[in-house]
């Protein structure tokens, strides 16, 4: 990254769900940071805690431990409401289901603008307008679309509706929380391409989150592996790829499938087995093994 500006930290991140005997460790001890303009990719299976860190970030899960930080501000925790008008204008998410997260009964016009008539009463009706059409432009739909419902869409509409809703805040930071998973192949790389089309017009920065490492590879400048609620391994995407070091990466590597046939049919899969045990040791570190590649090791 020629930009070495950081815009989110994330130290020491804990996420617990439940109570006493129920009480459930999501998100363990997870720390990270995103330089300004980059996109910072987040892969791990289902379930391991990777949209828990999402949500953590926009504030819907509260924190047991830890600490997050936006343009050099603490976020976590109490803020003033000023403050988190101002977080809900630079930090927006695109979610995973284009279906469920639109709301079927409100026109495009609406969904997209919702978020103007929260942070401003005062916005006039054409500015308004003016401000969907440009967003609906933005994502590679027609204005007229704005008077329709999100059940006459496909799903990669959907998915770009989606998108310009977060678009329309003119955000800094937008965290994308599987936002191709729900879609049709065909569909996936035209909305990875809008993504990184806007990136460059836009200056965003984005949090990536995905359980594919190849739509990863494509999209990200550097990539954290999430095993279990815990951060196992982070690199530069290349350098990840080329020599992982967690037997975690390594195993996700192998079950990308190869486009060939008859190598995809010789390829060896690795299964990784941890013990346990694995993540309730407390001689864990996840440290920095060489430059830029960092390791969650025993001590």
């Amino acid at each position: 990254m020629e930009n070495k500006d950081i815009l989110l930290e994330v130290k020491n991140l804990k996420v617990e769900f439940g109570k006493g005997r129920d009480k459930f460790t999501a998100v363990d001890d997870v720390s990270f940071f995103i330089y300004k303009g980059e996109t910072f990719g987040l892969v791990g299976e289902s379930g391991s805690g990777k949209s828990t860190i999402g949500r953590a970030i926009i504030r819907i899960n509260d924190i047991a431990n830890g600490e997050i930080i936006f343009n050099k501000e603490k976020i976590s925790g109490n803020i003033s409401r000023k403050k988190e008008k101002e977080l809900t204008k630079n930090i927006q998410m695109v979610f995973q289901d284009p279906i469920s997260s639109l709301n079927e009964r409100a026109k495009v016009d609406y969904i997209v603008s919702e978020g103007l008539y929260n942070l401003n009463k005062k916005l006039g009706k054409e500015e308004r307008l003016k401000k969907v059409n440009n967003a609906l432009l933005d994502v590679g739909l027609l204005p007229e679309f704005a008077s329709r419902f999100p059940h006459e869409f496909s799903g990669g509409q959907r998915q770009r509706i989606g998108i310009a809703r977060a678009l329309i805040m003119e955000p800094k930071f937008i965290i994308a929380d599987e936002p191709i998973s729900a879609l049709d192949v065909s569909i996936r790389a035209q909305v990875l391409n809008l993504l990184l089309e806007l990136q460059k017009t836009k200056g965003l920065t984005y949090l990536f989150i995905a359980h594919d490492l190849s739509v990863v590879r494509h999209i990200a400048d550097r990539v954290a592996v999430i095993h279990k609620g815990r951060i196992v391994e982070l690199a530069e995407t290349e350098k990840l790829f080329n020599n992982p070091l967690h037997p975690y990466t390594r195993a996700l590597i192998s079950a990308i499938p190869i486009p060939d046939p008859r190598r995809e049919k010789k390829k060896r899969l690795i299964k990784y087995e941890p013990p346990q045990s694995m993540y309730k040791d407390k001689g864990l570190k996840f440290s920095e093994v060489e430059e830029g590649h960092y390791l969650l090791t025993k001590t």
